[in-house]
């Protein structure tokens, strides 16, 4: 398995944020905003690192700064080895990570995702729109202080919301608390349900 000191050593004289970043499973590395993209470059072109995994987002709390980190999971097919690499966001108020799409074209939906799950922007992104949830929509669910059981929101599409007596639903739809059953059971059954599932017991309602 790949060393994270062997990756921070090959990697400092060339970039030289790069640092250990802790992990309880594959080499991991962080890297300021700044270095991001010509390190992933140079893992894709000098390291071998040719598959990109995912790209995801931590949000630390508004308590915590910098409060957004962008993080990479790539994978050597030359190796058989992945390496994960972190950076973080230099702005709170507006995240931003120079985007990887001319690197991985698979980067796009998953930079999409973080935009709109966290707000986080991607310049030198082709398309950066919202992949999840509608345009216009106003929150981004997977920072800290979105609720689990979603927000009030106006329903955009007018045959969605003919459906449900009101227009106003919490989004995403099917939030929290979760609860979940153990024991022996059905996969199926056994997977997290909201405590408040009324919005869906009012759309499955045969009409009268």
């Amino acid at each position: 398995m790949l060393a994270t000191a062997d990756v921070v050593s090959a990697l400092q004289p060339k970039f030289p944020s790069v640092a250990p970043r802790t992990s309880a499973d594959h080499a991991a590395i962080n890297v300021s905003a700044a270095e991001a993209l010509p390190l992933l470059r140079s893992l894709r072109d000098e390291m071998r690192f040719d598959f990109l995994c995912d790209v995801t987002a931590i949000d630390w709390s508004a308590e915590v700064s910098p409060r957004f980190t962008v993080v990479w999971h790539l994978f050597s097919t030359a190796m058989s080895d992945y390496l994960r690499v972190a950076s973080d966001c230099t702005d709170d108020a507006q995240p931003a990570m120079a985007s990887a799409v001319e690197l991985w074209p698979a980067a796009n939906w998953h930079e999409r995702e973080c935009f709109d799950m966290f707000g986080i922007q991607f310049p030198g992104h082709p398309d950066l729109r919202r992949i999840l949830m509608w345009d216009g929509y106003p929150y981004h669910p997977l920072r800290k202080e979105f609720p689990l059981a979603g927000l009030p929101t106006d329903l955009p599409d007018a045959e969605i919301a003919a459906e449900i007596p009101t227009k106003v639903i919490s989004a995403p739809m099917a939030g929290g608390p979760f609860v979940a059953s153990s024991g022996e059971m059905n996969l199926t059954d056994s997977e997290p349900r909201a405590k408040d599932e009324s919005w869906n017991e009012r759309r499955e309602k045969p009409n009268t």
